[in-house]
């Protein structure tokens, strides 16, 4: 079986080499390819964003990059979450109401992260800095 899994390591512009080439190191990176998104409101933060290949028993977690978490795509409007992002972001938009039914208005979400920081909800609007081909 065929298994991948979404993840985004956060960096910067001085270490941005540096990441890629541990990304390169932990994991089998599927497409070969890593996006790396700018945030536009502080633009020395990036966040590289990949698929990696799963392997039957293999725990994902014991070696992560730091600064590296599992994330999810809403493809048509390349919205990047946390699955606690998008639950803080349901119980906002619902009056407090979590409804996994809810339907989010994604258009109003295009082009960034949706993420959780110390319990903080955190909406990252990011743009292409760069496409690394392995």
């Amino acid at each position: 079986m065929n298994n991948s899994q979404l993840l985004c390591t956060f960096t910067t512009k001085n270490k941005l080499n540096n990441t890629i080439d541990l990304i390169k190191e932990t994991y089998d990176i599927l497409y070969n390819k890593i996006f790396v998104l700018q945030n536009i409101d502080v633009e020395t933060e990036l966040i590289c964003s990949y698929n990696i290949q799963l392997y039957e028993n293999e725990n994902i977690f014991e070696n992560i990059p730091s600064n590296t978490i599992n994330i999810h795509r809403k493809k048509h409007t390349n919205t990047l979450y946390t699955i606690n992002a998008l639950n803080y972001l349901i119980t906002v938009l619902n009056d407090g109401i979590l409804n996994t039914n809810y339907l989010i208005p994604w258009e109003n979400y295009s082009n960034c992260i949706l993420v959780t920081n110390n319990n903080e909800y955190k909406k990252i609007e990011t743009k292409i800095y760069d496409i690394i081909k392995i």
